[in-house]
């Protein structure tokens, strides 16, 4: 990421909104939001190869659900955010991946600017690509600010988005049993 030219953004922003950027408030804040930027956006940098190659052969065949993963997000489209929960589960062929790389895949995507339609396919397809399972499905509930702080102003309201692949795409039942085990 390029420090300088976000802190030259922030400053025209905050000149444009009609602030004095020699407020004492606002001198260090150019560099701030230059320091949040490389946190907020540093699914940028990875991929997300880096977490679903590192594998364990395994028998079992059924179904792995990692449920909850909290994540926050910001939205392509007003640069604000949104957050809530990714619930992912796949069906094994011979081989799992570390739990903890569930939810790093999660961060993968969560941490570039995004919309959440586009989000919840990009794991599932992650998954497919990498790990390789019979079928994944991911589903995510989020609350968007820009629904809730602008526009229509509704507070409390989610979003909804789920996608199918494989063996989930084909077999409804794999479906209603990781709605039942999400509740």
């Amino acid at each position: 990421m390029d420090a300088k030219k976000i802190e030259e953004a922030v400053k025209l922003f905050l000149e444009g909104i009609g602030e004095d950027i020699n407020r004492e408030g606002l001198l260090d804040t150019p560099k701030r939001i230059s320091s949040m930027c490389q946190e907020l956006f540093s699914g940028l940098q990875e991929t997300p190869q880096q977490h679903l190659t590192k594998i364990f052969h395994a028998t079992n065949n059924e179904m792995v659900i990692e449920k909850d993963i909290t994540f926050y997000s910001v939205c392509e489209h007003h640069l604000l955010p949104f957050y809530g929960k990714v619930h992912v589960a796949y069906i094994p062929d011979g081989k799992v991946v570390g739990l903890s790389k569930i939810a790093r895949t999660v961060e993968v995507f969560a941490k570039r600017p995004q919309i959440q339609e586009q989000m919840t396919g990009q794991i599932a397809d992650a998954f497919m690509e990498y790990l390789k399972p019979q079928g994944v499905i991911v589903m995510i509930e989020a609350e968007h600010m820009c629904m809730t702080m602008r526009g229509i102003k509704k507070p409390g309201s989610k979003t909804v988005t789920y996608v199918t692949r494989g063996v989930f795409a084909k077999q409804n039942e794999l479906v209603t049993n990781f709605f039942a085990l999400c509740k």
